[in-house]
């Protein structure tokens, strides 16, 4: 069976350069996520929230109020429990983001009008599986010394 042998180009001629793929994990990307993942994150829970407390009812200026408000302290609070967890001992990291996510699920199952010991225990179930995996996942990245690995 015959195969076409390659073909070089000619002398002289130009051999068109591949164009640079962009770089989607790159410094830039994470710069723009920094601040863009709690906006998004932030936005999407306060109209999670505001829906939950209206129960299907009319949109009103008070329940638009109270979204934006929520979104603001929800992106705030992350903003704030990112730049801290990182520095804390692995059990008090897993231990602050399963009380953030705690807390929020909470909040959200309450403004959907059920009882506080109904959200508490909510908030408490899905935190305590927030902090095993959490846990889970900073004891196995971590040297014999405790010091992260990158």
């Amino acid at each position: 069976m015959a195969h076409a042998a390659p073909v070089s180009p000619a002398p002289g001629a130009r051999t068109p350069t591949p164009s640079p793929t962009p770089d989607v994990f790159g410094p830039r990307a994470h710069r723009i996520a920094t601040w863009a993942l709690p906006v998004v994150l932030g936005l999407v829970y306060g109209y999670w929230a505001a829906a939950n407390r209206r129960s299907g009812g009319p949109i009103t200026g008070w329940n638009i109020l109270f979204g934006f408000v929520t979104a603001l302290v929800f992106a705030v609070l992350y903003v704030a429990v990112r730049a801290v967890a990182p520095r804390l001992k692995r059990e008090r990291h897993a231990l602050l983001w399963a009380a953030f996510t705690g807390c929020a699920i909470g909040f959200l199952v309450n403004q959907s009008g059920s009882s506080v010991l109904y959200s508490a225990g909510q908030g408490v179930v899905v935190g305590a599986g927030v902090f095993a995996v959490a846990f889970y996942r900073y004891y196995t990245h971590e040297d014999a010394a405790g010091h992260r690995v990158r």
